[in-house]
Formats: structure tokens, C-alpha cells, sequence
């Protein structure tokens, strides 16, 4: 809270979410691995194939949240929202694990 006082910008309260990259040997093994990361709730992920043939498997997680907290350093939000926030991405990393 001290920080976001004296802060003159904008500032925003954001936590991302798990990503995990796997190099695959073969097409099928990602198609496999994105079946087991969709059925697992990984609905964001996706396979990239490469111009040299490189197939990469991305498994990532929705838990994303991102909120504006200050705007040219007037801070938009009391501190028990923020509290809020903390405990929301908290869940979210654990949802992540």
C-alpha cells in the first residue's frame, strides 16, 4: 500500500498463469499430451509445429487476472479490494499446483 500511494503512473495488480512448453519427438505425443492437458482443465493449450519440424506442446492454465489499481498515480481501489485480489490470485496459484 505504501508503494501504490506514492506511485505517480498507472499501476496494475496482475498474476499469470502456468505455463508449461514440452518439446515433442513426434506429432502424436503431442496430440496425446494435449488431449491429457484439455481433459485436465489446460484448456488453453495448443500445439505449435515449427518450420524446421520442432513440435512444441504449450499447456496452460486460464487462471489469469489482471486489474488496474491506480491511474496517473490516484489509486482506484481501497486497500480491502486489494486484499481481495491477493487472496483471489492465491487460489488461483493453488489451483495452478
Amino acid at each position: 500500500m505504501t508503494a501504490l500511494e506514492k506511485a505517480t503512473g498507472d499501476a496494475v495488480f496482475k498474476f499469470e498463469p502456468f505455463v508449461l512448453h514440452v518439446l515433442c519427438r513426434e506429432l502424436q505425443d503431442a496430440q496425446l499430451l494435449h488431449s491429457v492437458a484439455i481433459d485436465s482443465g489446460f484448456r488453453n493449450s495448443g500445439i505449435t509445429v515449427g518450420r524446421g519440424g520442432k513440435i512444441t506442446m504449450a499447456v496452460r492454465s486460464t487462471h489469469c487476472l489482471e486489474v488496474p489499481l491506480s491511474h496517473k498515480g490516484r489509486l482506484m481501489v481501497s486497500e480491502e479490494y486489494i486484499e481481495f485480489l491477493v487472496h483471489v490470485a492465491n487460489q488461483k496459484m493453488e489451483e495452478n499446483m
